[in-house]
């Protein structure tokens, strides 16, 4: 984007966002966070451009893993999903994540539009029944090939788990049928991937051939649980046809307004689903592809794999009662690369909020609004714009950059209030000093808005009249 944007022509366009829909056989962890919050930003910019813009996200409830964490549980399959399911959308309320629509995969409009999407497909002649025998990870919710799996016979992503073997009659897509189109949609950036690391990643994969996949689960193995196959009460639809399909259904009336989407937010286990299974699909139903998808990488907590079996999967809400949703949004943003694995350390998480949140931000809007105070000053009209450099590197995806173009403007600021000593000014001469630095801290207020909402928020409020001083941004934590 360039420094000419046009907002009031932008409040004509639609943005349509998604969340991948995390499965809720489980409470979520601090990865699910560092996805929400990154969707959340890209929403909140381009809110803050003027688009008519969506975000959607949901819970993932009809897995094989569901049913069997529900049976471990105790609980009857509904009551737990649901149970879990509001656990999400707790936890995006307390980051600050705002998602305009939360679709539950056990929904009858879910279900309504997930037999439709077959039916397409099945009148173009695209899915078909046949025996079938094959390795399951019910982690993945995926069949898997032979050459897939590690030395021991186990999938990349889980590692330590043994695969399922199973032999059952199913319904196939013939994706093998879209491998060409695919492989020109992601060549030529008409589905473009970012990073193009994940893109070539993909053709890679396709290079290998494409092969029919199955999309159906015997109700004996799905224990009667799922969206139904139209026309065969024998069989349920494979988890990943209904899950990628929320992203349709949960739009309900305003589908027409939003479809398709503009990106799809993921995590890079799940690429495939998303760059090539859910393309042809669509392709099949001759229902329009989404325009991009962005590929984040995994967390490792103090170097490790976050696992049950470690003990180390960490709890995202108690992280924020410690420290505050912008303290965690924070270190999400500027210490985890948006496109690369990164590691979550606590003791990381101290020393960032200290160095850049205490002594950056807060301790700058505390010693402008003392000065403030001290004189009775009003803030001036707020006529801040975003940075057009932030707004450059926020269409790239590059939160870690923008935020460090935020904190050189802080620095900055911060310095000037050093080398002026403005408490030694006389009045006027103070006076003008403070419109200046109330300005620029209106700037970086409104530039935090996608990144930081709660600060922002508060920044804006604090120097919208007569300025005083209050308590700490962010008090500094031992």
């Amino acid at each position: 984007m360039n420094k000419n944007y046009n907002f009031e022509e932008n409040a004509k366009r639609k943005f349509y966002i998604t969340n991948a829909i995390p499965y809720v056989n489980a409470k979520p962890h601090v990865g699910h966070a560092l996805e929400f919050v990154q969707s959340d930003v890209i929403a909140r910019y381009h809110k803050l451009l003027g688009d008519n813009t969506l975000l959607l996200c949901g819970g993932d409830e009809n897995a094989i893993k569901n049913v069997q964490a529900a049976e471990i549980e105790g609980k009857k399959i509904q009551e737990f999903v649901d149970e879990n399911s509001m656990l999400f959308r707790d936890l995006a309320e307390k980051l600050n994540v705002n998602f305009d629509v939360f679709q539950k995969g056990s929904s009858p409009d879910h279900y309504k539009s997930s037999q439709e999407l077959w039916q397409k497909c099945n009148e173009n002649g695209d899915i078909y029944r046949k025996d079938y025998a094959g390795f399951y990870c019910v982690g993945c919710e995926l069949f898997y090939e032979k050459d897939e799996l590690n030395e021991n016979g186990e999938c990349f992503e889980h590692p330590g788990k043994p695969l399922q073997e199973v032999s059952e009659s199913n319904y196939f897509f013939k994706l093998s049928k879209f491998q060409d189109e695919i492989k020109n949609l992601i060549q030529t950036d008409t589905l473009k991937i970012t990073p193009n690391s994940r893109k070539n990643e993909m053709l890679a994969f396709i290079e290998k051939g494409l092969e029919d996949i199955s999309i159906s689960r015997s109700n004996a193995r799905a224990k009667n649980w799922g969206v139904p196959v139209p026309g065969d009460d024998t069989q349920r639809m494979y988890v990943w046809f209904d899950a990628l399909n929320i992203y349709r259904s949960g739009l309900g009336e305003k589908y027409e307004e939003f479809w398709p989407a503009d990106v799809h937010v993921i995590g890079k286990g799940i690429t495939r689903f998303h760059a090539i299974y859910w393309p042809a699909f669509l392709l099949s139903a001759k229902i329009p592809l989404p325009k991009s998808l962005f590929v984040h990488g995994y967390f490792t907590v103090n170097g490790q794999k976050m696992s049950k079996t470690l003990g180390n999967v960490i709890d995202p809400i108690e992280l924020i009662n410690k420290y505050g949703a912008d303290a965690l949004r924070y270190y999400f943003l500027t210490q985890i690369p948006p496109t690369n694995d990164g590691d979550f350390s606590e003791e990381k998480l101290k020393i960032v909020y200290n160095a850049d949140l205490a002594n950056g931000i807060g301790n700058l809007v505390a010693r402008v609004s003392k000065l403030a105070e001290k004189i009775q000053f009003h803030a001036p009209k707020d006529t801040a714009i975003i940075d057009p450099l932030v707004i450059d590197a926020l269409n790239g995806y590059k939160f870690n950059e923008c935020l460090t173009l935020i904190w050189a403007d802080i620095s900055a600021l911060n310095k000037k209030i050093n080398d002026t000593e403005p408490w030694k000014l006389e009045s006027h001469d103070l006076e003008e000093f403070l419109s200046e630095a109330a300005i620029k801290l209106l700037s970086i207020a409104k530039t935090l808005q996608p990144f930081l909402p709660e600060t922002s928020e508060k920044i804006l409020i604090q120097f919208s009249g007569e300025i005083t001083s209050n308590s700490s941004l962010f008090p500094r934590i031992s």
